[in-house]
């Protein structure tokens, strides 16, 4: 098995080149991002900075454990705004709800909690499937992702990477 260290260094790569995939296709395909984009990019980001911070700290046995049941809570948290988005594109064209205005447009106008609130209902973007790979939307690739990520999370949690001492 790899040490712990080790596990909490590839988490944080994963989540990087996660978040380097956002960007790309944002920024070269043109990709604009949904409310429930922005915030499964924050529980990527989170996920990928407390893994980081980990891998820096290298704790002992209890330190390291914490660290995994935090990756589990955020990596928890990401599957359900996945899941909420693929809800949302699953339901039939007459219950979609409706498009809503940019997330850089809400943050100029309404108080951050109201922001999250709005994007955690989702909009008609939210409904919208604008990219495939291998028949899954993008939010069925980022389940897939937390989902790993929540299971690494819990087996760090039930001490299944032991600290390595030499990194």
């Amino acid at each position: 098995m790899p040490g712990r260290r080790l596990v909490f260094l590839l988490i944080f790569l994963v989540c990087a080149a996660l978040m380097a995939v956002a960007f790309y296709m944002e920024y070269v395909m043109g990709l604009e991002p949904c409310p429930l984009c922005w915030l499964q990019r924050i529980a990527i980001s989170v996920v990928g900075i407390l893994a980081l911070i980990a891998a820096l700290h290298n704790p002992k046995e209890w330190g390291g454990r914490i660290y995994g049941l935090f990756l589990a809570v955020f990596s928890a948290v990401g599957v359900a705004l996945a899941g909420r988005q693929l809800w949302l594109q699953s339901l039939p064209e007459d219950q979609v709800p409706a498009c809503g205005p940019s997330v850089d447009y809400l943050l100029d106008v309404m108080p951050i909690l109201d922001v999250f609130r709005i994007a955690l209902q989702g909009t008609g973007d939210c409904a919208q499937v604008v990219w495939r790979f291998l028949g899954l939307s993008i939010p069925g690739w980022t389940a897939i992702f937390f989902t790993l990520l929540f299971v690494l999370g819990i087996a760090i949690l039930f001490g299944a990477f032991g600290r390595q001492r030499h990194l």
